[in-house]
Formats: C-alpha cells, sequence, structure tokens
C-alpha cells in the first residue's frame, strides 16, 4: 500500500495516488449536470412534452417515462458514462419525479471514479395543442358525416359494433349522434380518410369530401382547412320489404322484383319469398339502380299460421340464380290476430318454411289493405303482387330480453334529438343477432355478468339464442388486482 498525497492514509496504489475521499473533494464528475429540470405535462390528457413538440402517454415509474427525462439529460452528460438509472418513490401528488443516476469517469491519470447522485424533475402544467384547440372551441380539422334516410337504426347498431371490435373510435375528438346519422370528430385529415375508408369497405355507401379554407399565412404559404367528409350510407335495412326495377331483378338471376333484405353487410342480401332465390347488391350497383323500403317497420303486423305446406321441388326459370340452403319455401294460411273474430285469410308464399308450424305467430307486411306509392310496384301485373309478405317469427320479447345473459359494448358519443324509440329498435337489433349466426361472426359478444339464466322447461319457447361459447369475458382491471389485495392474499 501507499500513502495518500493528501491526507497521509494508507491506500491500495492508484494512477493518482489519492484516497476516493480525497479524490471526490478535488473532483467532482456530475459538474455541468443539472440536478434540476423541468419537464411539462398536459393535465387534461395526461401526457408530456418531448421536445421539440412531441406529447407523448408514459405512466408514473415506467420504461417510456424514464427515457423521456434520461433525454433531458443527454446533452449535459456527453462527457460521463452512464452506469444505472432509476427511479426514487415520491408522493405522487408532489409534482416531483426523482431520479437516482450512477456514472463513471475518468479522472487524474487515469483513474476511474464512479458517483450516485439524485437528479429532481419538476412537472409543470402546460396545456398540449389538442387539448387547447378543444377549450378553444376549435378542435377539429375533419369532420366524418355518417348518414342513412331511415327510420329504423339497425345498420347503424352493426356499424357502431364493427367500429368498436376494430377500435375505430380510438382518435376520434368527439361522436355526436344526431338525427339520421353520427359525426365522427378528428384531429387531422389522415385519420378521417382512414374512416371513410373503413366505411366503404364495411357497408355500402358513397361519400363526398369538400374542404374550407380557416386561415392562410402568406409568409410561409401555409393553409389551414377544415375538411368534411359526407357519407351516405344505402337507405335500406334488414326485414325491409324492396321493389326492384325489372332491369335490376332480371340481372340478378330473373328473381321477383318483390324481395326481403335479410341482411346488410358490405352489400345488399335480398331474398325473394316466392323461390328463395337470393343475390346481393353492391353499393355501386344500388345507386345505379335505386330503391327504397315499400314498409316501416312500425307498419308489421301479426299474423297467425292457420294451415302450412312445404314446397319440396320448385323449378326455377331460365337464367336463374343461386337459391338459399338456409331457408325453405313453403306455402302458407295466415290471418291477423287483429281479426280473430273474422273468416278473412290470406294465403302466400314464405322463405320461413323451417320455422313455421300451424299456431305459430309471425310479422309481416299486408300488401292486400295497403296503399303505397313506389314508381316499380305500381307498373307490376296486380297477379304478381302478393297479399302478404312474411318477415320473421314473432317470439315472446320478455321472455327474451329475461333469458339473454349478453350484452354489448356501446361507443361514448353525444345524444342530440333522440327518438323515444331507440330502445325498441335497439332491442330489436339484439333479436336480430340471436336470429343471424353470420351477422354474430362480426360482433364482439360479452357474457353480462350480472344476469345469471334461469333455464326451465316453461320458459323455453324455441327462441334462438347465443351460446355460451361465442360470449367473451369483459375485461376488468380490479379482476387482476383483486380490487383492494385484501381478497388475493392467502394463509
Amino acid at each position: 500500500s501507499v500513502l495518500c498525497c493528501t491526507c497521509g492514509v494508507p491506500i491500495p496504489p492508484n494512477p493518482a495516488n489519492m484516497c476516493v475521499a480525497c479524490l471526490r473533494t478535488q473532483v467532482d464528475i456530475s459538474e455541468g449536470i443539472p440536478k434540476q429540470v423541468t419537464v411539462h405535462f398536459c393535465k387534461q390528457c395526461e401526457r408530456y412534452l418531448q421536445p421539440p413538440a412531441t406529447w407523448v402517454q408514459c405512466a408514473l415509474e415506467s420504461r417510456e417515462l424514464l427515457a423521456l427525462c434520461l433525454k433531458k439529460l443527454k446533452s449535459s452528460m456527453s462527457k460521463v458514462r452512464l452506469i444505472d438509472a432509476g427511479f426514487l418513490w415520491t408522493e405522487p401528488h408532489s409534482k416531483r419525479i426523482k431520479m437516482k443516476l450512477t456514472i463513471q469517469k475518468e479522472v487524474m491519470n487515469g483513474a476511474i471514479l464512479q458517483q450516485v447522485f439524485v437528479v429532481e424533475f419538476v412537472i409543470q402544467s402546460q396545456m398540449c395543442d389538442d387539448c387547447h384547440r378543444v377549450e378553444a372551441k376549435d378542435f377539429w380539422k375533419a369532420v366524418v358525416q355518417v348518414r342513412q334516410k331511415t327510420v329504423h337504426k339497425k345498420t347503424f347498431y352493426y356499424l357502431e359494433q364493427l367500429i368498436l371490435k376494430h377500435k375505430l373510435h380510438q382518435n376520434t375528438l368527439n361522436i355526436k349522434e344526431i338525427h339520421e346519422g353520427i359525426d365522427f370528430y378528428y384531429g387531422s385529415k389522415q385519420h378521417a380518410q382512414k374512416m371513410v375508408d373503413f366505411l366503404q369497405c364495411t357497408v355500402p355507401c358513397r361519400s363526398k369530401a369538400s374542404q374550407r379554407l380557416i386561415s392562410h399565412d402568406i409568409h410561409s404559404n401555409t393553409y389551414n382547412y377544415k375538411s368534411t367528409f359526407s357519407v351516405e350510407i344505402v337507405p335500406v335495412c334488414k326485414d325491409n320489404v324492396v321493389c326492384l326495377s325489372p332491369r335490376l331483378a332480371q340481372s340478378l338471376g330473373n328473381m321477383g322484383q318483390v324481395c326481403v333484405c335479410i341482411r346488410v353487410t358490405s352489400t345488399i342480401h335480398l331474398i325473394d319469398p316466392r323461390t328463395l332465390q337470393i343475390a346481393e347488391v353492391d353499393g355501386n350497383t344500388y345507386w345505379r339502380n335505386p330503391f327504397n323500403g315499400l314498409f316501416n317497420p312500425k307498419q308489421l303486423e301479426e299474423f297467425i299460421v292457420m294451415d302450412i305446406d312445404i314446397i319440396r321441388d320448385q323449378k326455377l326459370g331460365a337464367g336463374a340464380g343461386m337459391r338459399s340452403n338456409k331457408h325453405t319455401l313453403a306455402e302458407v294460411w295466415v290471418q291477423k290476430t287483429s281479426e280473430m273474430n273474422t273468416s278473412q285469410q290470406y294465403h302466400c308464399r314464405t322463405f320461413l318454411g323451417h320455422l313455421l308450424n300451424i299456431g305459430d305467430l309471425v310479422l309481416g307486411f299486408d300488401f292486400a289493405n295497403s296503399n303505397i306509392n313506389d314508381e316499380y310496384l305500381n307498373k307490376m301485373n296486380p297477379h304478381h303482387v302478393p297479399d302478404v309478405v312474411l318477415i320473421k317469427k314473432s317470439y315472446d320479447r320478455s321472455r327474451r330480453v329475461k333469458r339473454r345473459n349478453w350484452k354489448l359494448q356501446e361507443m361514448a358519443r353525444d345524444r342530440e334529438g333522440m327518438d323515444t324509440d331507440d330502445e325498441r329498435q335497439y332491442q330489436d337489433f339484439l333479436e336480430d343477432l340471436e336470429e343471424d349466426e353470420a351477422l354474430r361472426k362480426n360482433v364482439n359478444i360479452f357474457r353480462d355478468a350480472s344476469k345469471i339464466p334461469v333455464e326451465s322447461d316453461t320458459d323455453d319457447d324455441g327462441a334462438p339464442c347465443v351460446s355460451l361459447a361465442e360470449m367473451l369475458e369483459e375485461l376488468s382491471l380490479t379482476d387482476a388486482t383483486g380490487g383492494e389485495g385484501a381478497d388475493m392474499m392467502t394463509d
């Protein structure tokens, strides 16, 4: 051992011939590194500023926050070597973040000195540009206006579930539900364009784009625009009865002009109730040959099946298209439940032969006693117009609601001018999901823990229901930690 050249204490030999205590009094390797640094934080969106203009989401004591804080010190630590960095605990509301750093540096005559010190980051509040626009009521740069000129909102309920499944609502600044549609507000035009592209792939629609000049800087030649995208969905919903033009009916395989819409996805799925022919009409075809629903869903009437005869061998004409394998053609005699005291009965063909039995209740539209104003229907031969078109089998709604042990997610949105029958329309959509397995494949269905289904023979009326295998468990963050943590402790 040698003596320290300053204090004379025996030490192992080193290039500086000084003990560590004396070396630290002579040299401070943390010199030039600030011990207190300011970090900007936005209270509204809870993001930190990463200079020059990026705002990032960071949780307390996360790797992202550690990287952000170290970048603040990067320029002043170019002459030292960083060995370790970690957070010291501070009270979450203290607006202080303390970080313990371990650094090394080569000092006198090649001796390497290591030092541990604490840097304190002071959090200062600063509103980010996005939140500033929201507070100034000038928060959106682009808006997507989705409209459908129909009474029923089944297509919108289906669209909402697709948006939730693909998480396209995360970039929206605001969602406002108004009459005949929904408005999606975005902070950038790219996000709005992404939503329009998604809608065009999901539902049959057409879109228009326009933009309005807000300001113009003549010195830098920069323009500030607000963009508006108008998306119009075809005005046909599930369970609508439509009358096709003769030209369109012929191009779809010589099917009948009076058809029933059984589903609306990226195309309109139609079925001919007289022949079981099915066809799909996409958005472009629809806008070239438009057609409208003949009846309002509120005009559905309840019939009782008096007699039914299944048609086994149905010969199709020349040039006929595909037939449905999921439905069965039948001839039925029905009577209105409101006319049970009379002898008035109606004869019709239906595609519901696989569901109906004598005595069943079924919902349908009464053509015989209706005054319909449609240009194609008025030109049809009266003998080819059916007296009644049956749409779907009727079940007891109260029982179905009682047995339903699942639920759907909903988007958080502002509601304005809502109709009083929105709840009834939503129940109709839930019943459609139970009856149509193909529709359920595109929807996330969650098990409702608040409902315990009671299975009994008296409640089972044959109504379709969603199987347990198709349900998802809803994510709850309190489940993973056990709430307060007391329930997870073991002896």
